[in-house]
């Protein structure tokens, strides 16, 4: 194996792993709001989880990108990471997951910020963590080289639906008090 199929293939499971992270995070955020994970336990323990998937999809999203910066074959510059479709190689696909790295930025430098903005200010930003992962959700597709693979695609589509239907759930339901 070549240097650059190794970075490609770390950067492959850096990116689904980010994404996984990330939906676990935004399943459990939404869940612990709607109470439909009350069966699994306390809120304390979901909370936990979201929390630590939070956290944890930054390295792994971080591993990503480095991973595609080494990699020669990716065509992959530093300004693509940050500026939205910049790139002259898959433009769409690589613009997408630019922009959410950029949103997931602000809404991650804001829940470190949360105790000192005003509530609604800090929820607005907060629920831009939804429209990131369909930008992920999007960079995955166009981008992913990996749904061809029936897990993988199964996987993906699950969280993007179990997603959708808590977010259903959530709106028809309304918002459990704080």
């Amino acid at each position: 194996m070549t240097a650059d199929q190794f970075l490609w293939v770390l950067a492959r499971v850096a990116g689904l792993s980010s994404y996984a992270a990330l939906a676990i995070a935004l399943v459990t955020g939404i869940g612990l709001r709607t109470a439909v994970f009350d069966w699994l336990g306390s809120n304390r323990m979901v909370r936990s989880v979201h929390e630590y998937t939070t956290v944890l999809w930054i390295p792994l999203a971080g591993l990503h990108v480095v991973s595609l910066l080494l990699d020669t074959t990716a065509r992959v510059g530093l300004l693509d990471v940050f500026l939205p479709f910049h790139s002259t190689y898959g433009t769409l696909a690589i613009g997408l997951g630019a922009l959410s790295v950029d949103v997931l930025i602000v809404v991650t430098v804001t829940a470190y910020l949360k105790r000192r903005m005003r509530k609604d200010l800090w929820l607005w930003v907060h629920r831009l963590a939804y429209a990131a992962f369909g930008l992920i959700f999007l960079h995955a597709v166009l981008s992913g080289t990996d749904f061809s693979d029936p897990i993988v695609s199964a996987i993906t589509w699950g969280t993007a639906a179990t997603l959708l239907t808590l977010g259903v759930v959530r709106v028809l339901a309304g918002r459990l008090p704080a």
